[in-house]
């Protein structure tokens, strides 16, 4: 597998400015039945959710994805939620999608004052407005298709104790953790399996990444469980969680040369996703 130094690193430009306010989110659809995500790469929020916002920019964006976006540059269908999960949070169901207490945001006090149930109910629409569009995306993919892979990329902290204080012991926090719970496992476990295998066979400053399953995170997202439970036959959705070992988490400055490993790595494994797809097709 190449090493990431002979790729070349990304610009300011291609880690993308943020999105206005009024943006929601980026489709790019090619004929392909590969496709990435990344639903929390958002920071943005649109004015009245930002207007009665406690948490400042920094504590958001700690708890937010921010570079997903760019690992997923080589994925032929892409879909970038430009919001910050502060505002709706696409990987929860509706019930808990919008952030109402300190309990379902690691004990962060968001709100400078409890939001209206009107702005409530605003960014609940958001969240069902994404998941239409993603079904009628996916729909069309699968017709044409047959099958497809969709790859949910997020990512996850393991210096929650403060900058200085010890990372999350490397037992418990690999540098990629694949979650699979909400798939039929056996089902695909011709896809997932080369998948892990790819990303394992990479190397990265002289190691091979430390890739496991269902250790960090088990994949219970939204995401991940709405493409199974609305395309059981023809959808795999593989729930990625990167540790933020290509960024600093508490200053959110990015480790250009990790960001283009993470990207390579994902790029190096689509055609192993395809060849998996037709070896069952």
């Amino acid at each position: 597998m190449p090493d990431p130094a002979s790729h070349i690193l990304p610009t300011a430009s291609d880690l993308g400015a943020p999105a206005a306010g009024s943006a929601l989110w980026s489709v790019e659809r090619a004929a392909s039945p590969l496709i990435g995500t990344a639903i929390h790469n958002g920071h943005a929020l649109r004015d009245e959710v930002a207007a009665v916002m406690g948490l400042d920019d920094p504590g958001r964006l700690r708890e937010e994805d921010p570079f997903t976006a760019y690992a997923i540059k080589d994925v032929p269908n892409r879909i970038v939620f430009h919001r910050s999960r502060f505002e709706i949070d696409l990987n929860r169901d509706a019930e808990g999608a919008v952030y109402l207490r300190p309990d379902q945001a690691w004990g962060l006090d968001i709100w400078a004052q409890r939001p209206e149930d009107g702005l409530v109910k605003r960014s609940l629409d958001v969240h069902a407005a994404y998941y239409a569009m993603l079904h009628q995306t996916l729909a069309a993919i699968a017709a044409e298709h047959g099958q497809f892979v969709l790859l949910d990329i997020h990512s996850y902290n393991h210096r929650r104790n403060g900058p200085e204080a010890d990372p999350t012991p490397e037992a418990e926090a690999p540098q990629i953790n694949i979650g699979t719970i909400s798939m039929d496992r056996s089902r695909w476990a011709h896809v997932v399996d080369p998948f892990i295998d790819s990303l394992r066979s990479f190397s990265f400053r002289g190691r091979p990444m430390d890739v496991r399953e269902n250790i960090a995170f088990e994949g219970r997202g939204e995401q991940t469980r709405f493409v199974h439970a609305n395309f059981p036959d023809t959808g795999c959705a593989i729930a990625i969680e990167f540790k933020k070992f290509f960024m600093d988490e508490w200053t959110g400055a990015p480790d250009i040369e990790a960001l283009a490993a993470m990207r390579a790595m994902i790029a190096a494994s689509l055609p192993v996703l395809l060849d998996s797809l037709k070896a069952s097709a």
